[in-house]
């Protein structure tokens, strides 16, 4: 389907062209805006703005497929562009906005855009107003009459200063580059390792697709250069040595992934202590992430497997000790534990209290500066989950009653 007709397929394009080229924007530019923040489909395509919500600068991004489509005297995307910014108050105004047209098309000599480039050897702003004052003229296309009508009625002074505010930005990055130059603009702050660089740049990605997506359904305004500059500081430090960065999140985890657990030894375990079932559920969603956490982070080899084991190995230690304190206090500290002279509702009370305990525990983490809950949470599920001394449980006497269900099975 081209890009340029009017198809649902030509729009998603262009704004996925729109919001990918603004974090490459935002990228580049923010060290020389550092008190201003950007905007999408707010005052323009995309904006800068100052501290006090004005537009200091106005972008239009245009996707095209043909190298050289659009920027003609005559076309529709010229006018429509033009169009757009003579609708602000301050159009002719020499000190309002400044104004820029993106595209991936390449402007030829001999037009306005082209006059319009910010190249100094070949701009002529004059030249560009006459071009475009004959092509008003010239022009019948009803879809441009309106804009061209607005062109005709400014003065020769507005004229010129409207286009003196234009630069027309030509041969943008195409979007099967975007990542490339996305890259590019974090050099000074990726992580070492092809992976993790990888994986930091996709993460980067990932978090600006959710602020755009805000931006654009109207739930958020600007995003200010000084919140970009802390996201990335933090997420920098989650590559660290001694830190690690979350990227299975909770909306990632689908109902068939939360299905496929129903018959999991580590939620038999939770329904011998009557666990709540809507806290179950999210014990599963924590179990989830957890292991395709962790085989993300291996993958990406920003996580040792001795570290790993290392963290499995003071998971159980803490539950073992836990454990025994359960059984003394059950027996009341006089003698050893006999299943057989405790009633059932003292175990359940006693292994939901173990359970609780060790899940809102955070004194044993991977690594120094990593304690987002749900890991240590999830890794302990992941644990309960392993059958013989490898596992782990919540009930008194979970070991026999596991192995009974399976003898039954």
């Amino acid at each position: 389907m081209p890009w340029g007709d009017h198809s649902a397929a030509a729009s998603a394009s262009g704004y996925l062209y729109q919001t990918s080229w603004a974090l490459l924007e935002l990228l580049r530019q923010a060290p020389h805006r550092p008190d201003q923040a950007i905007t999408v489909e707010m005052h323009d395509d995309i904006a800068w703005e100052d501290a006090s919500g004005s537009a200091t600068e106005l972008l239009q991004a245009k996707l095209h497929r043909k190298a050289t489509a659009g920027l003609g005297d005559k076309d529709t995307d010229v006018w429509k562009t033009l169009g757009n910014w003579m609708a602000r108050a301050d159009a002719p105004d020499p000190n309002g906005a400044d104004l820029a047209l993106v595209t991936t098309s390449i402007a030829q000599p001999g037009t306005a855009a082209y006059l319009l480039r910010p190249d100094a050897a070949t701009r002529d702003v004059p030249g560009a107003v006459k071009l475009l004052e004959q092509a008003a003229e010239d022009s019948k296309a009803q879809g441009t009459e309106a804009a061209r009508a607005k062109f005709r009625d400014l003065s020769p002074a507005a004229r010129m200063h409207l286009l003196a505010k234009v630069r027309v930005l030509d041969g943008a990055t195409q979007p099967q580059d975007i990542d490339a130059a996305v890259r590019l603009a974090l050099t000074l702050v990726l992580p070492q390792g092809e992976q993790a660089q990888s994986r930091f740049v996709a993460e980067v990605r990932r978090w600006w697709d959710r602020v755009a997506v805000d931006m654009l359904a109207g739930r958020r305004g600007a995003l200010e250069v000084g919140q970009l500059q802390a996201f990335l500081q933090d997420l920098r430090n989650g590559f660290g040595s001694d830190s690690l960065w979350t990227t299975i999140e909770r909306e990632d985890v689908a109902e068939a992934d939360i299905a496929q657990y129903d018959d999991a030894r580590f939620v038999g375990q939770m329904n011998l202590v009557s666990y709540p079932r809507d806290n179950l559920r999210r014990a599963v969603i924590d179990y989830h992430r957890a292991i395709t956490q962790e085989t993300q982070w291996l993958d990406d080899s920003l996580l040792e497997l001795h570290e790993l084991r290392r963290f499995e190995e003071n998971l159980r230690d803490e539950w073992a000790r836990a454990f025994t304190d359960m059984l003394d206090d059950v027996t009341g500290g006089v003698g050893e534990y006999d299943p057989t002279t405790i009633g059932e509702a003292t175990k359940v009370a006693a292994g939901k209290r173990l359970l609780r305990e060790l899940l809102d525990s955070t004194s044993v983490t991977i690594r120094k500066h990593y304690d987002d809950p749900f890991f240590a949470r999830g890794k302990r599920h992941e644990l309960a989950n392993r059958s013989g001394q490898a596992g782990i449980g919540w009930h008194p006497d979970f070991a026999t009653r596991l192995q009974a269900v399976v003898a039954t099975a």
